[in-house]
């Protein structure tokens, strides 16, 4: 189960990608906006990010117009490492090295054929574990 969220700003591109992953025959979960209504990415992001630590889902989509603001938002919360991407290498590299367990991306600045290709990268990726495993217990203690 992938969850989306999306305040207005990323409200179209949110569509687009839970298009993209119904296609694919992927579960996935729409938050935040549901007609393009302004909506506060914060909140968006609680909602989103605390329903993935408790277990309903796998990873989670945030977009806003920069992706700037739900990123930062996202990243308020105990246990979430989640990544502004705007392009494939760095979905790929988030993943495997960070372990990212959330992708944001920005509606406003991020065109939907580019957008698609970094959800396929971020979701098809794994973690590669080793030596980025001792870094990702090392934010874990910046938490505490």
């Amino acid at each position: 189960m992938i969850l989306i969220g999306c305040d207005h700003g990323g409200y179209e591109l949110g569509r687009e990608v839970a298009k993209h992953l119904e296609e694919k025959g992927l579960e996935y979960k729409v938050y935040g906006s549901e007609k393009g209504e302004s909506v506060d990415y914060p909140d968006v992001a609680k909602e989103v990010c605390t329903r993935l630590l408790a277990g309903e889902g796998e990873k989670a989509i945030l977009i806003c117009g920069t992706g700037i603001g739900i990123s930062i938002a996202a990243n308020k919360i105990k246990g979430m490492r989640a990544a502004l991407c705007g392009d494939c290498y760095s979905a790929k590299y988030t993943r495997l090295h960070n372990d990212a367990n959330a992708l944001c991306m920005g509606g406003r600045v991020t065109g939907a054929g580019l957008a698609l290709e970094i959800v396929d990268t971020f979701l098809s990726t794994g973690f590669e574990g080793g030596r980025h495993q001792r870094r990702i217990d090392k934010i874990a203690e910046l938490e505490a």
